[in-house]
C-alpha cells in the first residue's frame, strides 16, 4: 500500500528536485537599500494670508522633509483671531509629528519636522543680544 501511495504522490507532484527548482524561480531579487541614504530636506517659504492657507503648510510638514518659513504678517494685519486659530492648528500638528516651531522676528515662524531641531538662544544670550528675536510658540 505504501508503494502505491508513493507512486500516486510522485505522479501528481513530480519528483522532489523539480519542486525545489520551481521554488527557487519564484523568488524575486530585491535591491539592497542603503541605510545611510537620507531623504533630502526642503526649505520652503510660505505666506499666510488666511486661515485656509495653513492646510498646504500642514500637508507639507506631515510629509516630513519640509522646513517651513512662514510669513504671518499679512494675516496678522488682516485678522488677529484667524492668526491665533492658524497658529493653534499649526502647534497641534507640530506636536503630533514631534516637530519644532519657533518665532523668528515679529512676522515669521519656522516649523520643522522631528528630524530637524530648531536651536534657540539661551535666556542670557537673548537678553544681551539685540538680534536675538527667536521666540517660542
Amino acid at each position: 500500500m505504501r508503494k502505491f501511495l508513493s507512486k500516486l504522490k510522485e505522479t501528481f507532484s513530480g519528483p522532489d528536485y523539480e519542486g525545489e527548482q520551481e521554488q527557487r524561480q519564484d523568488y524575486v531579487e530585491l535591491e539592497k537599500v542603503e541605510e545611510g541614504e537620507k531623504q533630502k530636506l526642503l526649505v520652503k517659504p510660505y505666506q499666510l494670508e488666511d486661515f485656509e492657507g495653513i492646510k498646504g503648510i500642514l500637508d507639507d510638514l506631515r510629509v516630513g522633509n519640509t522646513i517651513a518659513l512662514i510669513n504671518i504678517g499679512p494675516l496678522k494685519e488682516k485678522d488677529i483671531v484667524e492668526l491665533k486659530r492658524a497658529i493653534s492648528k499649526l502647534k497641534k500638528t507640530i506636536d503630533a509629528i514631534d516637530g519644532h516651531l519657533a518665532g523668528f522676528g515679529e512676522e515669521y515662524l519656522v516649523a520643522s519636522p522631528s528630524n530637524v531641531k530648531i536651536e534657540r538662544p539661551s535666556t542670557r544670550e537673548h537678553e544681551n543680544s539685540q538680534e536675538g528675536n527667536m521666540e517660542e510658540y
